[in-house]
């Protein structure tokens, strides 16, 4: 079935490509496409470079996770940690940074250094873990009572890039905690011997096994959400804002507010309807994130800060993407938003320490900020870098704001040249239609003179005057037809300069309310 049959018009006959009037444009169109095929192509390239820079050789960056390290215990488990640690410490480990007990004087003191993020994790030996080993090897009591989860502990919080700190920190804890229970075997293997008690079952198994790492998490979060905090969360965040945008402008375009309305009163109400919107779109985000929060320890207070966080960031970012319609060429306006996406996925993908110095420009960033915030509201305050992230955050509110006020006063002026010049093209063709109209007069008059003088009779001048009244003055409603056939009349423009635009605009999908406009 050939398309055609269902489009008459598409078969209608056209220039050829090698007409001479087809030809420049055939040139300009290979020269135009040429030269956005280049730009995107380096643009693109360049964006993947970005984002694959920060994960490149992440392995080989693991050696700057600081692990804190003190041994209460001071004996042979102490001992065979740090003999361990020497034999597996490469590049692709984490760096355990040894400090006495006494400026730890006891678990609580660690648990607080890795809270303050003054480290990424905690391994300690508890006190006297070699004595009560050797007691529990001689069989009694003493190997009855054996705790083997209460010799070696990590201490970490999962909350804080999850996926990380599973493989780069809890996963080479525990491969260092069986290294080192290798370690202590290999030096203490033959007097272990010497004390086992052979008929003791609980004696044997401390020998077999003599320690099972505990972990003390901040704040579990295992569930499969996760994976997606620091990614496709704040992806569909950001273009959320941009839809809105777009469909915010198309509501103002369509209703012609910014001619109709002072530009004080157009900035406050689009403050008031962007605030709104990005609220509720902020309580369906963290509805969302608590509904699949299976297994996550979070509060009812935890949520209601979580919305009030990610409503500071959605409209931020609103105002961040008006300002860049407003301010920036129009041809470059989605290479701008994919850019902004990319760079602020980009500062949260992997923990700075994880990327090459160079990606530390995210500091920068809003949605740096944000999963910093986020992350100190989800294990209750265990990331404290509130001093820095939350004037980030305003500095973009706030600089946002002006500027997008500003805007408003910037496209409000436009938008009134804009309509005045088009009332005076339409006003020019009305006028043209009527004197065309008109301009048929003096060859019907000049004909009807001519009958007058051949015939010389005042009846007939008298009447071809009326014949000419009656051309010279259409019917009002003749008129009405020809102004309205003008308004509609398709018409070539020149294209929109980047002064003129006000942004990407949406048409509005439900507007059956216009009719009644």
């Amino acid at each position: 079935m050939k398309p055609g049959k269902f489009y008459p018009r598409a078969r209608q006959e056209r220039p050829s490509i090698h007409d001479p009037d087809v030809r420049p444009r055939r040139l300009a169109l290979l020269k135009a496409a040429v030269i956005n095929f280049l730009a995107l192509q380096f643009l693109f390239l360049g964006l993947f470079c970005y984002i694959f820079g920060s994960l490149f050789q992440q392995t080989g960056h693991i050696h700057n996770l600081n692990v804190l390290y003190v041994d209460y215990d001071g004996g042979a488990i102490g001992n065979a940690v740090r003999k361990a640690y020497n034999q597996m410490a490469d590049t692709g480990f984490p760096t355990l940074v040894e400090e006495p007990a006494l400026f730890y004087p006891d678990s609580s003191s660690i648990d607080g250094a890795v809270c303050d993020i003054n480290y990424w994790a905690a391994l300690y030996v508890a006190p006297n873990a070699s004595n009560h080993l050797s007691a529990a090897l001689a069989g009694g009591s003493a190997a009855a009572s054996y705790d083997k989860s209460d010799v070696m502990t990590m201490v970490w919080n999962e909350a804080r890039y999850s996926t990380v700190v599973d493989s780069a920190i809890a996963s080479n804890l525990k491969s260092l905690a069986e290294a080192a229970r290798v370690a202590y075997m290999n030096a203490e293997g033959k007097k272990l011997v010497q004390t086992l008690n052979s008929s003791d079952p609980a004696a044997l198994s401390a020998l077999s096994n003599p320690w099972v790492l505990s972990s003390n998490n901040l704040q579990e979060t295992t569930q499969g959400s996760r994976l997606i905090y620091n990614t496709l969360v704040i992806i569909l965040i950001l273009i959320q804002e941009f839809f809105f945008l777009g469909y915010v402008n198309g509501l103002y375009q369509q209703f012609q507010l910014y001619t109709s309305v002072r530009p004080h009163r157009v900035a406050i109400v689009r403050q008031i309807i962007s605030g709104t919107y990005t609220l509720v779109g902020a309580l369906c985000t963290t509805g969302a994130i608590w509904a699949f929060r299976h297994g996550w320890q979070v509060s009812g207070g935890q949520f209601a800060i979580t919305w009030m966080a990610l409503w500071l960031f959605a409209h931020l970012n609103f105002l961040v993407l008006d300002v860049f319609t407003i301010w920036i060429p129009p041809p470059y306006v989605p290479m701008a938003l994919i850019s902004w996406i990319v760079s602020n996925v980009t500062s949260i993908l992997l923990p700075f320490e994880l990327s090459p110095a160079f990606y530390r420009v995210g500091y920068a960033l809003p949605a740096h900020s944000i999963f910093n915030v986020l992350i100190d509201i989800w294990s209750s305050g265990c990331n404290p870098q509130l001093y820095y992230v939350l004037p980030v955050l305003f500095v973009y509110e706030v600089v946002g704001l002006v500027l997008s006020s500003i805007g408003v006063y910037r496209r409000s002026h436009y938008a009134m040249i804009k309509q005045e010049v088009d009332e005076k093209v339409i006003q020019e063709r009305v006028e043209a239609v009527i004197s065309e109209r008109q301009g048929q007069i003096p060859t019907d008059g000049l004909h009807e003179e001519q009958q007058i003088e051949t015939s010389e009779s005042d009846g007939e001048a008298e009447g071809t005057m009326q014949r000419r009244a009656t051309v010279a003055t259409q019917p009002e409603e003749e008129l009405m037809e020809i102004i309205r056939r003008e308004m509609s009349r398709p018409r070539v423009e020149k294209a929109t300069t980047s002064r003129e635009s006000t942004g990407p605009s949406f048409n509005l999908p439900f507007k059956d309310y216009q009719a009644s406009i």
